[in-house]
């Protein structure tokens, strides 16, 4: 079984910085995408960045140039890098996997931008 913990969350103001990371564990998976997606209240769940096993990375257009995400495939961690942060990065962030077969999530992490 595939288990996605992160940590890194937190509050900020805006024009700070904070950085997500993800630890991944399970034993032979072969991750094909991975990244973090966002849910703010009353809002749906966003996509904000994934990366391919190929190395490719996509962003959401609200968070290119502010947000890079990165993957270390020794550690299986999977980090975000958040500058310039905004009150409306106010979301739940949550880690995402995908094999072959299914998508996984973690908990979530709570980053809260004040004005």
């Amino acid at each position: 079984q595939v288990q996605l913990v992160e940590s890194g969350g937190g509050s900020v103001q805006a024009g700070g910085s904070l950085r997500l990371s993800c630890a991944a564990s399970g034993r032979g998976f072969t991750f094909i995408a991975v990244g973090w997606h966002r849910q703010a209240p009353g809002k749906q769940r966003e996509v904000v960045a994934v990366i391919t096993s190929g190395s490719i990375s996509n962003y959401a257009d609200s968070v290119k140039g502010r947000f890079t995400i990165s993957r270390d495939n020794a550690k299986n961690t999977i980090d975000l890098q958040m500058n310039s942060l905004k009150p409306e990065d106010t979301a739940v962030y949550y880690c995402y996997a995908r094999t072959v077969a299914r998508s996984y999530w973690g908990q979530g992490t709570q980053v809260t931008v004040s004005s």
